[in-house]
């Protein structure tokens, strides 16, 4: 009779997270940060098709890093959940703070009862009226939720951006300075495996709180990208577009 194979709980959880982690490692990193004026999200990504980043409300919007099918069905969740909850009672209703805890039972759930756990990492970000009413929200694969303030990196080196953000970055920053920080920690500036990052191989929105709509989000492309790159356009170029 053969003996029963035994692995205890500690050891499948840590191979979960383990096998999570590296597939997040192996994605192109994510940088999230707050401006002057709103949540800038910047992401290294040539699709033009397969987004990271996207729009689930009016004031909120969702970045990703990890497996695209897996977080994309996270993001249509979400968005189907704000739909509902704000159609049912109010568009006020509809919060990033709401929205992140049912993404982190999600992931919580999927990690704890299914053999193989999302490869997922993603931010669900608000933007207030004011920079001290933004939201930044970090969920890891394993349902963790992290309330972060300033900037937030996720996917590739993750740790080496967080580094060089943590040194570089200020509050109050106005649009151009952010992209400009957050391209240059991306493309690993300063260091010896610099490389470029040119406007199409980028992924790069806005949740612009200046903005005279409802709806804040804003995708930034093209010939308006290039300009910001440049240092030769400012925010205020994009109100009411």
């Amino acid at each position: 009779m053969s003996m029963p194979f035994y692995v205890s709980p500690e050891q499948i959880i840590k191979d979960k997270a383990d096998y999570a982690r590296k597939g997040i490692a192996r994605g192109r990193s994510v940088v999230v940060l707050q401006y002057a004026d709103g949540i800038l999200f910047v992401a290294e990504n040539p699709s033009r098709a397969l987004h990271k980043v996207s729009e689930i409300y009016d004031r909120i919007a969702f970045a990703a890093v990890g497996k695209y099918n897996e977080f994309e069905n996270l993001r249509v969740a979400g968005v189907r959940l704000a739909d509902l909850r704000g159609y049912s009672y109010d568009r006020r209703d509809v919060t990033g703070r709401g929205l992140a805890n049912a993404y982190a039972q999600t992931l919580g759930t999927i990690f704890t009862e299914t053999t193989k756990p999302y490869e997922v990492e993603i931010v669900v970000a608000e933007v207030g009226d004011s920079a001290a009413d933004d939201q930044m929200y970090r969920l890891t694969f394993d349902g963790s939720v992290g309330d972060e303030h300033g900037f937030v990196s996720m996917g590739g080196q993750a740790e080496q951006i967080a580094t060089a953000l943590g040194e570089r970055y200020t509050d109050g920053l106005d649009l151009v300075g952010a992209l400009q920080l957050a391209v240059a920690v991306l493309s690993g500036q300063g260091g010896e495996q610099a490389r470029e990052l040119p406007g199409g191989q980028l992924e790069v929105a806005v949740l612009d709180r200046t903005r005279p709509l409802t709806r804040k989000f804003r995708r930034l492309t093209g010939e308006r990208l290039a300009a910001l790159l440049a240092g030769t356009a400012s925010a205020a170029d994009d109100n009411g577009s």
